[in-house]
């Protein structure tokens, strides 16, 4: 229920209006409180990340009787035609530690494990659909789906369906929401948080609230901040969402003495259309992303492979591979394909708004990469089709072995020859989508101070929640991380705020 008059008080504020602040705002009226969610963007623009998100949503399930209670509309044919599997607590721990390279802080991977599917279950219970990602985690082979990478599900409607779902599911609990409210700072004393600043409609005034929950967002959208804490650089990458994520929950937090943690110097960046705008579009969404360059061959400026591009599924290597192009000369690269995997690549290869070449050899081809040595670029794909081992069967569902011999990078799986025309290449950048560095929080949400105790009051969740991830990051996690942190920072303010401590 959107409103025009900020109110004087409030039980509990909620700053932001994405995945974890709706789901912080749904977990504290269950405690009858009233809640108010501050939300920066005009309306149309409002959601945070999470609009721009494709839905995508990691969680632990052992089979498909898990899937099924998220999923009641599964059929019986698709299940029949379907290797779903199960992706369990084991597994998703196995893929944390290695993805963070084990820097994951405990407390806060075992709560995300094992609250991700009671959290889903909590979101269904709130009226939320979901689907399993057919086409983007499964491709159809011998007449059946297989599922791989540990990502099965994804909210309807992609990102937009789940904001506006949950934005519709608070207006019935009650919840209220601001829009053009910017939260400017933290009214607090010795004993806590006591409310915030705002600025809304072209006046800032101070809202009292029992409770303050952050959930809006890194620093990604801020350039200087970027530059400051990524590295040199980091200011000519592309914004894949918001813009208004520019770490003013984090700024805010910082102020009044909250402890900074995590992996300041690391986001998650990935392959990105080299001519998007600086930042997200929602009338393209996630579209401007590249994420089958598995099934590429990618070449920077000097013609040149750079990277492993089979070295694992795309699940756990696109977040740091945007970090890798932007360290490249100018910035970008070409992923190059050829017909015998086109009919693979997801929709985001097939929008209007693609840098894209085709033709019909490669020596045609190497003379349409712009910006590119021609001559080794040629040289370095007739190099790397006479080092694919194409004894190997090529399976796009499993890590399938398919390699290189002899290269100075390797091609570790779906190493297939570029040689079967109409040959395809996109020219992509780095896109950042969110910062790994944050505050600190206890098991409750609570937000911690730089002596290590608790800031009465204050709560986080969401992507200014550091610790969580390191280097790298899982596909579909931070969904789930929202999900998961946002009901637990809700229920922690809602749980003060009616006097439940």
């Amino acid at each position: 229920m959107a409103i025009e008059q900020l109110p004087e008080s409030v039980d509990v504020a909620v700053v932001g209006a994405g995945n974890a602040a709706l789901c912080a705002a749904l977990s504290a009226a269950e405690h009858g409180c009233s809640v108010l969610v501050l939300e920066r963007a005009p309306e149309d623009e409002s959601g945070g990340n999470s609009r721009y998100t494709a839905g995508a949503i990691r969680c632990v399930y052992d089979g498909v009787d898990d899937l099924k209670a998220l999923m009641p509309d599964l059929t019986a044919e698709e299940i029949a035609n379907t290797d779903f599997g199960a992706y369990t607590e084991e597994n998703f721990y196995d893929d944390m530690g290695r993805i963070t390279e084990y820097r994951s802080d405990p407390e806060l991977t075992e709560l995300l494990v094992t609250q991700s599917r009671p959290a889903m279950r909590w979101m269904r219970g709130k009226g939320l659909r979901f689907l399993p990602i057919f086409g983007k985690q499964a491709f159809k082979i011998d007449g059946k789906f297989k599922f791989w990478g540990g990502l099965t599900v994804e909210a309807w409607g992609g990102g937009p369906g789940l904001v506006d779902a949950l934005s519709k599911i608070a207006a019935k609990n009650n919840v209220a929401i601001a829009f053009g409210a910017r939260a400017m700072e933290l009214i607090a004393d010795d004993q806590g948080v006591h409310g915030l600043s705002v600025r809304h409609a072209g006046r800032t005034r101070k809202i009292r609230a029992k409770a303050v929950v952050l959930a809006c967002g890194g620093f990604e959208s801020n350039a200087e901040w970027r530059t400051r804490y990524l590295g040199p650089g980091w200011d000519l990458a592309k914004v894949r969402g918001t813009r208004f994520n520019t770490g003013d929950g984090i700024r805010m937090a910082l102020a009044i003495g909250a402890m900074p943690y995590g992996n300041w110097s690391g986001c998650h960046a990935v392959a990105w259309d080299r001519n998007a705008p600086e930042f997200g579009d929602l009338s393209v969404g996630d579209n401007f992303q590249k994420h089958n360059y598995p099934f590429s061959v990618m070449l920077n400026a000097h013609g040149e492979r750079f990277v492993d591009e089979g070295a694992d599924f795309r699940n756990y290597t696109y977040a740091k591979y945007g970090r890798v192009i932007l360290s490249q000369p100018s910035q970008f690269c070409w992923q190059v394909f050829d017909k015998k995997v086109l009919h693979l690549l997801r929709e985001e290869y097939r929008i209007k708004r693609v840098t894209k070449v085709s033709a019909n050899t490669l020596e045609e081809l190497a003379q349409k990469l712009e910006d590119v040595d021609r001559a080794k670029a040629l040289e370095t794909l007739k190099r790397y089709n006479a080092a694919v081992k194409t004894e190997v069967p090529f399976n796009p569902n499993v890590k399938d072995g398919r390699c290189t011999v002899g290269l100075p990078i390797p091609k570790s799986n779906w190493a297939n020859t570029i040689d079967q025309p109409p040959f395809e290449a996109f020219a992509v950048t780095c896109g950042i989508t969110f910062t790994f560095g944050g505050l600190k929080i206890d098991r409750q949400g609570r937000v911690i101070d730089t002596e290590g105790a608790v800031i009465p009051g204050l709560y986080a969740a969401g992507e200014l929640v550091g610790g969580l991830f390191y280097f790298n990051y899982p596909g579909g996690t931070g969904l789930m991380s929202g999900a998961v942190f946002g009901r637990i920072a809700g229920n922690g303010a809602g749980r003060r705020a009616s006097g439940h401590r």
